[in-house]
């Protein structure tokens, strides 16, 4: 429910940070921030964002996106598209910096005795980016089509069990389940929860959030324009915000050092602290429960065998992850997701036992090791860092990592059909994560899990009302992925973004979406004179 606490902290030490810059990559971008002292910026210290500011436009840097980028924030997957579904778009809850779950488009969501009806009630004052008022009919239809068999969108996996969805009147919504849920509000705080009208086309979009679209270049740029008819009470200060693509890191970096851009989102973790010495610039540093695990398909040799699974989660060495791919700035990880949610264990911390790993190879027919492949590509910043330090470690018991890394779109392509591969997730809470990456239904099975008592088990925490009856029921679920499950999580990553001084109320945000959640309608432009 809405009113419920806020879910804490995973309760792993926090890795002293560290600098691991290469000669080479700190003279390289020493050299360019000194190229750079001619642009026209004003000295950090000389304006500071300031109070809030009316107009302006903000330019947002990042990697990624191609041809498939959308304008539909239900089938948002890459950052422009999550940027885009943000700030086009509002689900009926939210997280909130602190991932404490608000009210956004409902003012309250609850269920009945045995969680089997939940209740919506809406906001009364929200009207859509065309001007025209938001009602429980549109909120219906939205769900119908996240839900819609023939064309299932991302959100469908946490409304698997949803029997009808039902307008009681012009401000309440009731959803009828075929089983009870006692986290559906979880799943319905999700971003690609959107609400949109009834008669919504997404080549054409209308929504309810602060902005709304200007223009659109798949894999380039999107430039978003004040909503003029948002219902918040807070922003949006800016004009407009223009969301613009690049190939790679390089790139970004040179672009921010250049000030092309005002912000970029996920820069390498390598580079913080040298983006951070200059005056002109500041580092946005949240500690979230994001983590980026390697896969291993459960139903695929050599990963079918549990003990082949076991070895390959002791070659890692964690805290030397962290250290090397997020130069500190992150948390040792257990092979369990969901550090944030308060039912999250504590179990024995798993270390590096190369010794132990290369018994169990063994035992499941590779006394002299084994080789495979290990498909990757810059999905997220620190992927392709992990696969590296990875392949390193796991030579140690004999394991022979091939790195194929390719570009995005070929990744993406086929990416749940790798034997062994690499994913990213933001901070969610563990049945929601369930729906959506472990349950032999969920749309990003990527490990192939088919575990009957861990099916049983997340059914049961589903339908258990009683908090402390449902977290042990987690706990248990969350041992059977500990001990046999197809997921490497080494450690959660902070979510590290940069932006110029000027640029004022970006917060840390634990969510894991970049640049304070990209709600952007509480950023402004400051003093620039």
């Amino acid at each position: 429910m809405v009113n419920s606490a806020p879910s804490v902290r995973s309760s792993q030490p926090r890795q002293t940070r560290r600098r691991v810059l290469g000669a080479a990559l700190a003279l390289g971008l020493a050299t360019l921030l000194a190229a750079c002292g001619g642009q026209t910026i004003p000295d950090a210290g000389s304006i500071g964002p300031g109070s809030p500011v009316e107009g302006g436009t903000l330019r947002v840097g990042f990697v990624g996106g191609g041809a498939a980028d959308t304008l539909d924030g239900a089938v948002a997957t890459n950052l422009g598209d999550i940027a885009r579904a943000v700030n086009m778009y509002n689900s009926l809850l939210y997280r909130d910096d602190d991932f404490a779950l608000q009210p956004m488009l409902a003012t309250s969501v609850e269920p009945n005795a045995d969680a089997t009806v939940w209740t919506a009630h809406l906001r009364t004052d929200v009207k859509f980016s065309d001007g025209s008022p938001m009602t429980a009919d549109d909120v219906v239809a939205s769900i119908e089509r996240i839900v819609d068999p023939e064309d299932p969108k991302v959100g469908a996996a946490g409304l698997g069990h949803l029997r009808e969805v039902v307008a009681i009147d012009d401000a309440t919504v009731e959803f009828r389940l075929s089983q009870p849920d006692s986290a559906l509000d979880d799943g319905l705080g999700q971003y690609t929860m959107t609400i949109v009208p009834e008669d919504f086309d997404p080549a054409a979009p209308v929504g309810t959030g602060p902005f709304m679209l200007q223009s659109f270049a798949p894999g380039q740029s999107t430039v978003l324009k004040r909503n003029p008819y948002y219902w918040g009470d807070d922003g949006p200060f800016l004009d407009t915000i223009e969301l613009l693509n690049f190939n790679d890191t390089d790139a970004l970096i040179n672009a921010l050092l250049s000030s092309q851009v005002d912000a970029v989102a996920q820069i390498p973790a390598a580079l913080a602290e040298v983006i951070d010495s200059d005056a002109r610039m500041h580092i946005l540093d949240s500690e979230t429960g994001m983590w980026l695990p390697f896969t291993m398909r459960t139903d695929v040799a050599p990963f079918d065998d549990e003990r082949v699974r076991q070895a390959f989660r002791l070659v890692v060495d964690r805290e030397q992850m962290v250290e090397q791919v997020l130069s500190g700035y992150g948390t040792v990880g257990n092979d369990m997701f969901a550090s944030f949610d308060p039912a999250y264990p504590e179990f024995p911390q798993r270390t590096q036992d190369i010794t132990e790993a290369k018994r169990l190879l063994a035992e499941a027919g590779y006394p002299d090791g084994l080789s495979v492949e290990l498909a990757t590509a810059p999905i997220q910043a620190g992927t392709v860092e992990a696969a590296q330090v990875f392949a390193e470690q796991a030579a140690e018991a004999g394991i022979t990592v091939k790195i194929n890394r390719m570009d995005l779109t070929t990744y993406w392509g086929d990416y749940l059909e790798y034997p062994f591969s690499q994913s990213f997730w933001y901070t969610r809470n563990f049945l929601p994560q369930a729906n959506s990456g472990a349950m032999p239904d969920s749309p990003f099975n990527e490990t192939n899990w088919t575990d009957e008592e861990f099916v049983d088990l997340v059914v049961q925490a589903r339908g258990e009302i009683d908090e402390a009856a449902r977290s042990a029921l987690i706990e248990q679920a969350q041992a059977i992925m500990y001990e046999r499950g197809g997921l490497i999580i080494w450690g959660f990553a902070n979510q590290l973004d940069a932006y110029q001084s000027y640029v004022g109320g970006l917060v840390p945000n634990a969510t894991g979406i970049p640049l304070s959640g990209f709600q952007l309608q509480r950023v402004w432009i400051g003093d620039m004179s």
